[in-house]
């Protein structure tokens, strides 16, 4: 399954290279990509939980930009 979500307060290329790098290493994860540009976050997953995929992504996402979110 593939869900777009935007991002805000994302101000880095370069962290957002390493968030999706991240994301894209979480269970269950088939594919993670994030468009700096846009702000946007498109991820391919094989789970129905995308609750607790989210979540774990938006860990991810802070560790790298504490003030980013992911909007559900």
């Amino acid at each position: 399954m593939r869900k777009s979500f935007k991002l805000e307060n994302l101000d880095c290329a370069n962290c957002a290279a390493k968030m999706e790098a991240g994301i894209s290493e979480l269970p269950g994860v088939n594919k993670a990509s994030i468009s700096f540009m846009t702000s946007k976050l498109l991820i391919d997953a094989d789970t129905e939980d995308f609750d607790a995929l989210l979540d774990a992504a938006q860990q991810v996402c802070t560790s790298f930009e504490k003030d980013c979110r992911i909007v559900r």
